[in-house]
């Protein structure tokens, strides 16, 4: 995709007088040398992938360090059970992205939307939503189209990458472009959907990536529910009328400033933050004497 900025995509899309994810369907066929029908199929396929790596959880399932695993099916039963506060809209939310990211920890098939870390972000908040309003799935390919022009974007002026960014270059991608995606499937203008990338992008700002052992687990996993939340939040807003006074390019460069300069050991190395904590090195050592971790310190 060509689009340095949302200004130029949103600009682009109102000259042409087209909906915004037409605009970006437009731009990944040439940029990508494929036909209509191709990148369609393509976006279809993201999409079952998607919902197929919710159905293919399992609660028994553990990763090989066996601490990640179960949590997902825990808040559906609490949720049946009536104990959570929240609905059960919200929960299903939580409930899957703990589901998908722990299918990831576990070495199932997910989709990498924007990377594997951030995988459970997107289908959590599009895969209960198509249960409670029954949208047509063409209508969610309209919506990831939208998600993905908005994380091309912050890829080209910032960055998606833990190592180079922090946890708020994968969660708060994901979280962006999610919550772009619902403000889409909301009715949303391409303005409202930047006023909900920007407030996304915000509300995470400065998270760092700090994986205990260096394995995408803890606290990976339960971030992934974050930035599920913090999506429907902000779309939520961005369809109340609420707007971001920052706009969506300065965020995400915002975003990229904050990831410059913060420490290495912060940035998925797991030497700082969680990963450096008392309970961690116990964990890590543990690891090693089951042989499922090696260490170099």
């Amino acid at each position: 995709m060509a689009f340095q900025s949302v200004k130029q995509l949103l600009e682009r899309a109102a000259a042409e007088n087209r909906p915004l994810w037409e605009t970006i369907l437009e731009d990944d066929i040439h940029s990508q040398n494929l036909n209509r029908e191709e990148s369609l199929a393509r976006m279809r396929y993201f999409w079952e992938a998607m919902k197929a790596s919710v159905d293919s959880y399992h609660p028994a399932d553990r990763s090989n360090s066996g601490l990640v695993g179960g949590d997902g099916e825990k808040v559906r039963i609490a949720s049946e059970k009536g104990l959570l506060f929240g609905g059960t809209f919200f929960n299903e939310v939580v409930s899957e992205a703990l589901k998908v990211s722990e299918s990831n920890a576990c070495m199932k098939r997910i989709v990498a939307m924007p990377t594997a870390g951030s995988c459970g972000v997107i289908p959590a908040v599009l895969v209960p939503l198509i249960k409670k309003r029954a949208i047509p799935d063409d209508t969610i390919i309209e919506a990831l189209y939208v998600a993905a022009g908005f994380g091309q974007i912050i890829a080209t002026r910032s960055s998606i990458s833990g190592a180079e960014g922090g946890c708020q270059a994968e969660i708060g991608t994901a979280s962006a472009m999610a919550a772009t995606a619902l403000t889409h499937l909301g009715g949303g203008t391409g303005q409202m959907c930047s006023y909900a990338c920007a407030m996304a992008l915000s509300n995470l700002m400065g998270l760092v990536c700090d994986p205990i052992a260096g394995l995408v687990e803890i606290p990976c996993v339960q971030r992934n529910v974050i930035g599920a939340v913090n999506a429907l939040s902000c779309a939520n807003m961005a369809l109340a009328g609420i707007e971001h006074k920052i706009p969506a390019d300065e965020v995400i460069d915002a975003i990229r400033a904050v990831g410059d300069s913060m420490s290495s050991d912060l940035k998925e190395t797991a030497r700082g933050g969680l990963a450096s904590t008392p309970t961690a090195r116990i964990i890590v050592k543990e690891l090693i004497r089951k042989n499922q971790f090696h260490s170099e310190n």
